[in-house]
């Protein structure tokens, strides 16, 4: 049996959150963070289970109380008491490999606060506990490699998509070389080409250029990417290249990708005056679903999900407003980790 890890839009069982609460660094935003979750709870409830991480027993409380409140259908619902430092379950959550049997291998990679920024002992726990409930039944294995989900992205065709910034930064697996990561990606993932992006930024971005901030895989051979017109603009240089670069990826049949291209939003700032990583990049694809980023920009955002619809047309599209979750420097996909159908027991 070979396992390998399959795209976004793979089947799913379930879709992980860690729910914001009063000892993260959401404490002055939980009251315009939570509907935010809220939202996406009810998305995704209308279409599959939903695994929600509670640092404790009050904000398990806390969770079901809004939930109910919200009129939202919890009958699918799984929370779990685990401490947790923050809430950015793309990054803490479980990479799942799953095999033709329909078996899941839940991998665990070791997440250090995105190169040691900042403290995330409680986050890199959470996958050990949660593989250990009775209502999971995905294989567990720990992995000796500093990896976030948000650095990855997978098409099912053998290919994966990243960024040099963050996969080659020295704040990760310092000492290995360019070969020897790009030999952990495919021997873990089941890959057999790695594409490495060299430019690509957000301001804003503590990730070191996450690549689901960037670009994204869509079916039948498509990235959808963010793309920047305004040489004004301070990330135009970059996304500009970036865009070259992806013009000249190749697949193993040596034929181009199809592309894309998503809007920049307007630039937003927080009261300090920093700019805000604001990108329509960052959608998450459930069952028969996709769930799109929006900043209170009318016309970028409608122009972005037309975009998104275009790379996945047998899907409903479904904007979520996440400019309260870009004052604490991620968005949608960030909060959210998919599992593949076969996770749960």
């Amino acid at each position: 049996m070979t396992f390998c890890l399959p795209p976004e839009w793979h089947p799913q069982d379930a879709i992980m959150l860690t729910w914001p609460h009063e000892d993260t660094d959401w404490a002055p935003y939980l009251a315009e963070v939570e509907p935010v979750y809220i939202e996406v709870a009810r998305q995704v409830l209308q279409r599959q289970s939903l695994l929600i991480i509670c640092h404790n027993e009050t904000v398990k409380h806390q969770v079901h109380s809004l939930l109910q409140h919200s009129n939202i259908d919890i009958s699918r619902l799984h929370t779990f008491i685990i401490p947790c430092d923050d809430t950015w379950a793309r990054d803490h959550g479980p990479i799942t490999l799953v095999d033709d049997q329909g078996n899941n291998k839940a991998l665990d990679f070791i997440f250090n606060g995105w190169g040691n920024k900042y403290d995330a002992s409680a986050d890199n726990a959470i996958n050990r506990h949660l593989l250990q409930q009775t209502s999971v039944q995905a294989e567990y294995q720990a992995v000796e490699f500093v990896l976030e989900g948000g650095g990855i992205e997978v098409d099912g065709q053998g290919h994966l998509l990243t960024t040099e910034q963050c996969l080659l930064n020295p704040n990760r697996n310092p000492g290995m070389t360019c070969e020897q990561i790009e030999q952990q990606l495919n021997q873990h993932f089941g890959c057999e080409k790695v594409l490495w992006l060299q430019h690509g930024s957000l301001e804003g971005d503590d990730t070191d250029s996450h690549i689901d901030t960037l670009a994204r895989f869509a079916p039948d051979n498509t990235i959808v990417y963010v793309q920047c017109h305004d040489q004004n603009d301070a990330h135009f240089d970059e996304l500009h290249r970036m865009e070259q670069e992806l013009t000249s990826l190749r697949r193993h049949d040596g034929k181009a990708f199809n592309l894309v291209p998503l809007p920049m939003p307007a630039a937003c700032f927080n009261q300090q005056g920093e700019r805000l990583p604001a990108t329509y990049a960052n959608f998450l694809i459930i069952n028969d679903a996709v769930l799109v980023p929006t900043y209170r920009q009318p016309e970028l955002d409608n122009r972005a999900l037309q975009q998104v619809q275009t790379a996945f047309p047998q899907y409903d599209i479904i904007a979520v407003d996440c400019l309260p979750l870009i004052e604490q420097f991620g968005s949608l996909h960030c909060i959210t980790m998919q599992l593949p159908k076969g996770f749960l027991a």
